[in-house]
């Protein structure tokens, strides 16, 4: 009886769509298909922010808000009289940081909170300075005198939060591998415009547990990543044999580099001058570990691990010459997430035909 039926509707099938018919839409599907793939070629290309962001300003200008023109960096002057404090918002072992108010626009006010670590907050300021880009948070103004930087605010907080902020209802619809995904795109961008960056290669060296990873970054209304704290960044230039070590204390545990644990064993104690320095590859060896965390236990995100496994095993080689770099990894990263959109797009082009 089902091998009758399943007969007659193949019959009136045939009888009600005509072959021409059939051509057309098979064509149609093709069509389809290729525009798709085209789309998917370029959005290879454009993962992650956009290549120019049309609100930067020359150097030592800055847009912010509503306001169409760029107006220069806010002078010691300004910040005292046009700034108003609201309420700090976190502490650090080098800053405090406030929100604040100017023009009606909210903003963070950071102020040095150890007068011991004058240098670093002087440091992070250089560095904010000179690292302007799509890629860094924005500079609005400073007073180096009193130790004060203003940047602009980022109501959604450090990545500390991303989790929380993902469980929320009015975010829930951004809980996706994909948008997760594009998350720890972001991220290795970042690390790659600091291992490429107009003042040459820099290391990320607040960056000893995941916990402090994730507090040196923002997470912006529109869900992209932007580096915050810029006060541990030191220089490797090899061709100068010029390498760097992460602060003067032992490191300890999985997360850092194996590079970066003291090498001569519990019975020699631990002295700084001893210790060998290492390049931005220490970097690299934390990307699995910050991205896993990017992906969480969505629907999904196991398949992107798979699909991660090789880069990720790279990453994680113990001799720093054999990790790949930056732009390796964040290549690798965009063709994977092509490679995921075109797989999640066929299955529906598939059942049209």
């Amino acid at each position: 009886m089902d091998k009758k039926l399943h007969y007659v509707k193949q019959e009136l099938l045939r009888r009600e769509i005509p072959p021409v018919l059939l051509v057309l839409l098979l064509l149609t599907v093709l069509l389809l298909n290729f525009l798709l793939y085209m789309h998917l070629n370029n959005f290879s290309v454009t993962t992650g922010q956009p290549d120019v962001d049309s609100s930067l300003c020359p150097f030592g200008y800055f847009r912010l808000g509503p306001l169409k023109n760029c107006s220069p960096w806010l002078s010691c002057e300004a910040i005292n009289t046009e700034v108003r404090k609201l309420k700090c918002v976190g502490e650090g072992a080098v800053k405090k940081v406030f929100l604040s108010e100017w023009k009606e626009n909210k903003v963070s006010l950071s102020q040095l909170a150890n007068s011991e670590l004058k240098e670093d907050f002087l440091h992070g300021l250089k560095m904010l300075k000179s690292l302007q880009s799509k890629y860094v948070v924005r500079l609005l103004g400073y007073c180096e005198k009193q130790f004060t930087i203003l940047t602009q605010y980022h109501p959604l907080g450090s990545l500390k939060s991303l989790n929380e902020m993902l469980d929320l209802p009015r975010y829930k619809g951004l809980n996706t591998w994909h948008r997760r995904f594009m998350l720890a795109i972001d991220y290795v961008s970042i690390i790659h415009y600091l291992h490429n960056s107009p003042l040459g290669t820099l290391v990320m060296c607040d960056s000893n547990d995941l916990d402090k990873v994730l507090s040196q970054y923002l997470l912006t209304s529109d869900f992209h990543v932007l580096v915050n704290d810029l006060d541990a960044l030191p220089l490797v230039n090899k061709s100068a044999g010029r390498l760097v070590k992460c602060g003067h204390r032992e490191l300890q545990g999985e997360f850092v580099a194996p590079e970066q644990l003291w090498p001569y064993g519990e019975e020699v104690p631990f002295e700084d001058d001893l210790m060998p320095p290492y390049d931005e590859k220490t970097d690299i060896w934390k990307i699995p570990d910050v991205s896993n965390f990017f992906l969480g236990h969505v629907e999904g995100s196991d398949i992107v691990r798979f699909h991660l496994f090789d880069i990720h095993a790279a990453c994680k080689k113990k001799n720093p010459a054999e990790r790949p770099s930056a732009q390796m990894v964040m290549d690798t990263y965009r063709k994977i997430l092509t490679l995921l959109l075109r797989e999640a797009a066929m299955p529906g082009t598939r059942e049209m035909l």
